[in-house]
């Protein structure tokens, strides 16, 4: 990978680094706009302060958008939820490797 690669990778991996910044897309994932409390309560956790600062940030980054249904993702969130999807077979098998490194631990 070249530098030039290299620096688009670590500014889109300082975007999603931030406190809940992808579990606010992965909240939106399946395409239905969420109101803001809505948003809140499906991230959990979160404070309505990191909430509205994450909301800002990836609206800025062009990420999410809101209308007048709530918020939603945009085309270019979509398309980085899609391939943020293909990890979740690696993390079960990852989770599933880890138990086992337990068991055979114990």
């Amino acid at each position: 990978m070249s530098a030039k690669e290299n620096v688009t990778i670590y500014q889109l991996l300082a975007l999603l680094e931030a406190r809940y910044a992808i579990r606010v897309l992965w909240a939106l994932r399946d395409g239905h706009p969420q109101t803001f409390r809505l948003l809140q309560d499906s991230v959990g956790g979160i404070t309505p302060n990191t909430l509205n600062t994450r909301i800002k940030e990836l609206r800025e980054a062009g990420l999410m958008q809101h209308n007048g249904d709530g918020y939603s993702v945009t085309t270019s969130g979509t398309d980085l939820l899609k391939r943020l999807a293909d990890l979740q077979p690696f993390a079960a098998r990852w989770v599933a490797a880890q138990a086992k490194k337990k068991t055979q631990a114990n």
